[in-house]
């Protein structure tokens, strides 16, 4: 994205150094190979609000460069962003390799050029003034004007960036799932629930989201686990992945209108077994009878019968369930870390560092990280926008 904008706005010579052999492989993974391009979020503020770390910062970039500037830009590419019902948006194509050749097509349109296997390993400062760029891969170092680091989450770009001053936040994971103690609700794997409650209490901190839920043979995943551990990612990592997680099944329904339903429930369903009939119609028959075995009720016991002990226990596994986390599950490459460079040491309005003038930076190598849903990728462009706009701005100004 700084590439392209750069040289779309005049800049002669754009030179993009990647150490793979092949560009953009996390634009190619993402979304399960679809690509989450951004989120439909339009308000600057609100858009800020889904990113743990940089939530205040953001504000002043996603006011110039915005969910629908990142739409806009692409569709005056060729590349039609569809929106599906939760608001993320994914190319038309469904495919993440739709977003590459837009991205590789804009860039050959304005005039960027590509080295591939060129892992840069030093930067220094030109006594004349710019920089000296060398690395694995170059013929010779390269005298440069402006630098712009977009490593991501590559350990390479941090050192980079220390090297040219900067103070490093340390990386710990993000947006992952949970793995529990005593996973009784692994027979539950696969089963997706909406609007659970998640609240996790680590030492003296609590951390709360409401969403969907994914049980799986370790644990939880689903848009709201993976939330919640954004949000308490530098807690989690401090407690080594330990902590107290509370659930709540009733999809809003809450304590008071729970035990509604299961006094009704007697009454009502007084000759029917509790394994036929559910007194929360969203929850699946499998978990609804993982819960009563936990709460030590007979699968063929009538809700007549039903001890008013059982009826509290089942009250509270419906509002309360206690889980303990005993880790993290997989941590998979498409996912980001929290942590990188201090956000107070770069300019956000231009992407340029403070402590190092002509130095730019952007995406995952900031300690910025959002939530689940396109929010990372919406960080990325617009940074990439900026620097881009601005480091053309200081080429056009000498």
């Amino acid at each position: 994205m700084a590439a392209i904008t750069a040289a779309e706005q005049g800049l002669e010579l754009v030179l993009v150094l990647e150490g793979t052999p092949e560009p953009l492989q996390k634009v190619r993974i993402s979304g399960g190979g679809r690509c989450n391009v951004t989120h439909a979020c339009w308000d600057p503020r609100e858009l800020a609000s889904h990113y743990p770390r940089g939530s205040r910062p953001l504000r002043g970039p996603f006011s110039r460069f915005a969910c629908g500037d990142a739409i806009a830009w692409f569709d005056e590419r060729g590349l039609t962003l569809v929106e599906e019902p939760d608001g993320r948006l994914f190319p038309q194509e469904n495919r993440s390799e739709a977003v590459i050749r837009c991205l590789q097509q804009a860039a050959a349109a304005a005039g960027v050029q590509w080295q591939m296997r060129a892992m840069v390993q030093q930067i220094t400062l030109h006594p004349e003034g710019g920089f000296l760029v060398e690395g694995r891969g170059l013929e010779q170092p390269l005298r440069a004007r402006s630098v712009m680091l977009a490593t991501g989450g590559h350990p390479s770009g941090r050192k980079l960036a220390a090297a040219l001053g900067h103070q490093v936040v340390p990386p710990v994971p993000s947006l992952f799932s949970l793995s529990l103690q005593a996973c009784e609700l692994s027979a539950c794997s696969g089963i997706a629930l909406n609007d659970v409650g998640l609240d996790l209490k680590l030492g003296d901190q609590r951390f709360r989201q409401t969403g969907r839920v994914l049980i799986t043979h370790r644990g939880l995943s689903g848009p709201a686990t993976l939330r919640l551990s954004a949000f308490a990612a530098r807690a989690l990592h401090q407690s080594h992945y330990k902590g107290d997680l509370k659930v709540d099944w009733s999809a809003g329904l809450g304590r008071s209108g729970v035990e509604q339903r299961l006094q009704q429930w007697r009454r009502e369903q007084a000759r029917r077994t509790v394994s036929a009939a559910k007194p929360l119609d969203h929850l699946p028959r499998r978990l609804w009878q993982v819960f009563l075995a936990l709460a030590g009720v007979e699968a063929e016991r009538r809700w007549a019968d039903l001890p008013l002990k059982a009826e509290r226990q089942l009250l509270e596994i419906l509002c309360a369930q206690r889980l303990a986390i005993q880790g993290r599950g997989p941590f998979g490459e498409e996912f980001v870390t929290a942590g990188g460079v201090d956000l107070g040491e770069v300019n956000l309005a231009t992407m340029e560092s403070r402590r190092c003038p002509g130095l730019y930076l952007a995406g995952e190598l900031l300690d910025v990280d959002g939530v689940t849903g396109g929010f990372n990728f919406q960080a990325c462009w617009s940074g990439g926008w900026l620097a881009g706009m601005a480091i053309a701005a200081a080429s056009r100004s000498e």
